[in-house]
């Protein structure tokens, strides 16, 4: 799966699955440009990766708004001069049940999940374009499928899926595919942070009996993100440990 030297920018990828898919594409070959809300978390990885004889830049700003999604394209093109892969992960939750949500918490989880990607993808679809050459990959969810309490999250996860697929019929003709994955439950804080008896019970819903990686949404990204994967596009690939198969 060749990425080396492709220019590859990863929102969200402070911590949790757009680490480790910054990562995994790092260690391919790839230039890596992360990103996160926080400057403190994207000083850490810029330095982390270093450290590791990894080619990469920083970019802390809010993407789910324009002047960060072009500030963070920008600042790729102006590093590395193009841009050939997108990994659109930055995401947030608010779970609750329909009738208690509140319009606030709605709105930001859309504008997170949702405009982001719209966004990030907008910003950089000229330079793809132009060059004859992209590769975005969008991460929805296994939520999409419908949840008890989960109407705004697994609305936009669903929603991102339907951006990959027109994204994936407007782009072809330049060269550029758009795919998506669809995770479950993986190993990040968020997930960590839950209590034991509750991090059991979801466990016992994988039929694999495991929570993913951060690795595993990052090897999933990476053939997506590979020149060798030219002719798959409009696609959703669930890293999920079997979860998507059922109700649970």
């Amino acid at each position: 799966m060749n990425v080396k030297d492709r220019v590859a920018v990863v929102t969200g990828s402070g911590q949790g699955i757009g680490k480790g898919i910054a990562e995994t594409l790092a260690a391919a070959g790839a230039k890596v440009v992360v990103n996160d809300l926080y400057p403190e978390k994207v000083d850490e990885v810029v330095a982390e990766f270093e450290a590791a004889g990894y080619e990469v830049t920083g970019y802390a700003g809010d993407v789910s708004v324009a002047e960060g999604a072009n500030g963070l394209i920008d600042t790729a093109v102006d590093t590395y001069g193009r841009i050939d892969i997108l990994v659109n992960n930055v995401g947030m939750a608010r779970d609750g049940w329909l009738a208690k949500m509140s319009e606030e918490d709605w709105d930001l989880v859309l504008q997170v999940n949702l405009k982001s990607q719209f966004l990030t993808c907008k910003a950089a679809a000229s330079h793809m374009m132009e060059q004859q050459y992209g590769r975005i990959i969008n991460i929805s969810s296994r939520a999409w499928l419908g949840g008890p309490g989960q109407a705004n999250y697994a609305a936009s996860k669903g929603a991102v899926i339907s951006l990959t697929r027109t994204l994936a019929l407007e782009m072809a003709r330049y060269g550029v595919t758009a795919n998506a994955i669809a995770p479950a439950l993986v190993d990040t804080p968020l997930f960590r942070g839950l209590k034991e008896e509750v991090q059991e019970r979801l466990v016992k819903t994988i039929p694999a009996k495991r929570v993913g990686t951060p690795g595993d949404i990052g090897n999933a990204a990476l053939f997506f993100a590979a020149d060798e994967s030219s002719y798959v596009t409009g696609q959703t690939l669930y890293v999920c440990g079997g979860r998507s198969l059922g109700a649970g």
